[in-house]
Formats: structure tokens, sequence, C-alpha cells
């Protein structure tokens, strides 16, 4: 008899993962990720999880995992999970970080889940500081800088914290990607960042559904003409209502708009 669904999963390739395979891990630094709502066992965007794994496992270890043994090793795990989860998917080399691993070692993939999350409510203060991740285009594990600037912000009266480049521009915040309104068009900063999959959703719907959006610099001192919002695999979009000490306009039709184009995005099985 199989085992029925379970609050939380953890799996290494398919498989429960013992402590001894998981121990390796605890402290471990040099791995990639994608992070997931599923829903009635479907997810939405898989096609760019399934990019995101690969060409993060390019840029990290040379080689990627096949697409289908990706799907399987999700599909395993959701086996055992709840219908309505959290997922997150980890690629690592089993020879660890500070090692230059050879030809012969492949790549584990851990899959863990937890319960669904649709994220704060808002509307959040975000404290800009002057950060720019390394490697920005991949979702990589041991950013020490996120958790450290989230906590310096809310210290300061704030919720979270907005990242600005050497060269002043917004780009990304914690672990959220930020959208803007200007009234006509949905805008994006232009920077440095990681694309969240949430984002890419929301452009190709926003894209379908005949919305105008364009992407370009946007510094501190831009913000006041503008609405703005945060995003990730939580939801498409949560209110921000300042950033600094600059206030930002009603973002209503923003919202509206973002949660009309990720509805229209299909929830596919693995």
């Amino acid at each position: 008899m199989s085992a029925g669904p379970t609050s939380s999963v953890a799996q290494r390739n398919g498989h429960a993962a013992s402590a001894d395979e998981l121990s390796p891990l605890a402290f471990a630094g040099y791995a990639h990720f994608t992070a997931m709502q599923v829903r009635a066992g479907k997810v939405r965007g898989l096609d760019l999880h399934l990019a995101r794994l690969r060409s993060a496992s390019i840029a990290m270890f040379g080689k990627a995992l096949p697409d289908e043994q990706l799907r399987a090793h999700l599909r395993a795990a959701l086996a055992t999970s709840p219908a309505d989860r959290s997922l997150m998917a980890t690629v690592y080399s089993p020879a660890g970080e500070f090692t230059v691993a050879g030809p012969d070692v492949g790549l584990d993939m851990l899959v863990s889940t937890g319960p669904a999350s649709s994220g704060p409510n808002g509307p959040l203060a975000l404290l800009t500081v002057e950060h720019e991740r390394t490697l920005p285009t991949v979702k990589h594990v041991g950013e020490v800088a996120k958790t450290y600037y989230l906590r310096q912000a809310v210290a300061k009266g704030f919720d979270d914290a907005a990242f600005v480049d050497r060269r002043g521009r917004l780009s990304e915040a914690s672990i959220w990607n930020l959208a803007f309104w200007d009234g006509d068009a949905v805008v994006w900063p232009e920077a440095e960042m990681l694309t969240g999959t949430t984002m890419g959703i929301l452009q190709r719907q926003l894209a379908r559904l005949g919305v105008v959006q364009r992407t370009q610099e946007i510094r501190p001192a831009n913000l006041a003409s503008l609405a703005g919002v945060v995003m990730n695999s939580w939801t498409p979009g949560i209110a921000v209502n300042r950033i600094d000490a600059t206030p930002l306009r009603d973002p209503s039709a923003l919202l509206g708009l973002l949660h009309r184009a990720y509805e229209a995005e299909p929830l596919l099985s693995p």
C-alpha cells in the first residue's frame, strides 16, 4: 500500500532523502533552485521552471539534467504530498563546494515541499540598499546578503529591502521582482537581475492581453510618478506603498492587470 500525502516531503533523486544524504547540504552554498506553488497537483509556468533549472545548471556545472528526469522527480514528490503545496527543487553536485568536480560526477536534485503560501498581504514599505547579486541571472543558494538587508530594513521600520546597483538603478528586492505602472504601461526595471518565473508568466500573458510593457532604468528619483508592486512564486503582485521616504501611487490598476494575467496562465502537471 502506498503512503498517503504528508505535510512535507524531502526527496533526493525521486526517493525519500536520508539524514546522511541531507546533512552535507545543511551548510552548502553551491547549488541553484526554483520555487513554485502547486495547486491541485499542477503548476503555472512549468516550462519556465524547467528552463531555469537547465540554464542555471549549465552556468554553474557545465551540464544539466534532462527535462524528463526533472519532471519525474517533481512527480515523485507531488505523489506523496497534498494537492496544494509550496515546492522547492534544488540541483547540486554531490562533489560539494570548494572542489572541482570531474566529468564523471553527475548532478543530484533535492525536492522539498511545505505548506502552500500566497505571501504577505501588504502593502509593503521598502528600504533601498546598494547591492548587486553574484551571478544575478541565476537563482542560487547561500545569499546571506538577502537576509541581512531584510533584517536591516525591518530594524529601520520597513518591511523589506530593494536593491539599487552601482549605477543607481533599482533592480529587484530581497526575494522579489519589482514592477511599476505609469498609468499607461507596465514598467520593468532595466538592470542586472534574476528574471523570476512569475515575472516571465506575467510578461507573456500581458502581451497576449495587449497590455503595453516596457523596460527602462528606474531610479529612486523617478518613483513619485509611479505605482509599484513586488512579485515572486507566492503571488503575481503585492502592493508597495513606499520606497524609502517616497510614497508610491495607488497600484490597484496594476494589481488587477497582474492578477488577471496570472490567472490566464494554465496549470500543468509535471
